[in-house]
């Protein structure tokens, strides 16, 4: 199978490339806007790569010009350290929509967009996919309008999609500004103390190597198809228990300055995912 990667040298998109090589039946075209970036992986002699920038997209057939696809993973997006920002709503969906509709004008048939958490709102406890979205800020407002826009395209065009919402991923590659990142780091300087937020908060973390083989199984499948489907673990657990689990694991131990930062105010204090589609994807 022929696939698009977009957002090739992002955290996910990266290691997603690795996980579909194992496949020696894929042949992966990846993209980016910097050729010079992604020459620095490992992977890049085993893909077709070409360079694309969002911001700077032409009318031409992208279709033909990524050399006529298979299947779209669809992971590229920018400016994610800031939620808030509304260039997500005023510049960066109509970019992505116009991007997807182009592949799919052309002859594109099977596309899958990883989404966010973020798009059922300031709603607690466990979400399912069946909950109704309401995105509370301007980057979950973009995605879950980009999902409106795909359904809609739908109508028009014979094509499938899957929508992936992906909830906390950590792992090598991971944002510098990321919690775990920042613990990481922190054990490397062997810091005796570690600031952050006062913990309590309960969320839904996903090693990077089990977010990448979830992509991979859900792209793969045909049973949930024209709709989205939970990447995450479904189980809670607090921040305060992953730092701590986590230095425990790594050996070290340095004292944690609860109540530093604010909890953020753009996501529930507790959350997390429902995963009963994916697990009965695993029984397959």
């Amino acid at each position: 199978m022929k696939i698009l990667v977009t957002g090739a040298t992002g955290f996910i998109g990266s290691h997603l490339i690795r996980e579909l090589l194992k496949n020696e039946s894929n042949q992966v075209i990846a993209t980016s806007r910097s050729i010079g970036k992604a020459e620095k992986f490992d992977w890049f002699p085993k893909v077709i790569y070409f360079e694309y920038d969002f911001n700077n997209s032409t009318n031409e057939d992208l279709y033909g010009f990524f050399d006529k696809p298979d299947q779209l993973i669809h992971l590229a997006w920018e400016n994610l350290s800031n939620v808030k920002d509304l260039v997500h709503i005023e510049v960066m969906l109509f970019n992505h929509y116009k991007f997807v509709k182009n592949l799919v004008v052309g002859g594109l048939k099977d596309v899958i967009v990883t989404g966010s958490c973020f798009e059922y709102g300031m709603v607690e406890g466990c979400l399912s996919e069946d909950l109704n979205t309401k995105p509370s800020n301007s980057y979950a407002i973009a995605k879950d309008t980009l999902r409106e826009f795909i359904v809609e395209l739908k109508k028009s065009f014979s094509f499938t999609y899957k929508w992936i919402r992906v909830f906390y991923v950590y792992g090598e590659g991971q944002s510098k500004t990321s919690l775990m990142y920042l613990l990481d780091k922190a054990i490397k300087d062997k810091d005796k103390e570690f600031n952050m937020s006062g913990g309590k908060q309960l969320r839904d973390f996903l090693y990077i190597d089990d977010v990448v083989k979830n992509i991979c199984l859900i792209s793969n499948q045909n049973i949930y198809v024209n709709q989205a489907i939970n990447c995450c673990s479904g189980k809670p657990i607090s921040v305060k228990d992953l730092v701590e689990g986590y230095l425990k694991e790594k050996g070290y131990s340095m004292k944690l300055n609860l109540g530093y930062y604010p909890y953020p105010d753009y996501e529930p204090m507790s959350f997390w995912g429902d995963r009963a589609y994916l697990d009965s994807l695993l029984k397959i």
